[in-house]
């Protein structure tokens, strides 16, 4: 009897929620930029990089999104990133990383300047970065603002 109690007792614990959830899990990052410094878009990278390194060491995925918007999205932006080259090399290396640029705030940057502003290749414009963080927050990504 104790055996076959000890059988179940594994078995339920088997095919749980958490054990099935442990070994299909994608984790899900949103992280915010929103000043114009490179010492917190390069500690956004970081972050970035760090989790992936992270999550792909215990041969876990995860997905990375950072959204940029106010003075941030200077980080995105093709003239004037302090962090262009290594934007490029990080979408390279990780594939599972993505960039949103606030459309906004692009919006009033090329209204400001005269003339349309480019964004990095790498950068996906949304309608308005801080409503694609509430969305990214509401489909379970976790929020980290450096």
């Amino acid at each position: 009897m104790t055996r076959f109690l000890a059988a179940l007792a594994l078995l339920a614990f088997a095919f749980s929620p958490i054990s099935v959830m442990a070994a299909d899990v994608t984790h899900k990052v949103a992280i915010h930029v929103d000043q114009n410094d490179h010492q917190v878009m390069n500690m956004a990278l970081n972050n970035a990089k760090n989790i992936d390194s992270y999550y792909n060491a215990k041969g876990e995925t995860v997905e990375i999104e950072l959204v940029a918007y106010g003075p941030g999205l200077m980080m995105l932006r093709d003239d004037k990133s302090p962090v262009k080259d290594r934007i490029s090399a990080m979408s390279l290396e990780i594939d599972n990383i993505s960039f949103s640029a606030c459309g906004n705030t692009h919006r009033a940057m090329s209204k400001k300047e005269g003339k349309e502003v480019e964004l990095l290749d790498e950068a996906t414009m949304v309608p308005s970065g801080a409503v694609r963080l509430i969305e990214l927050q509401e489909q379970g990504f976790a929020y980290i603002r450096p």
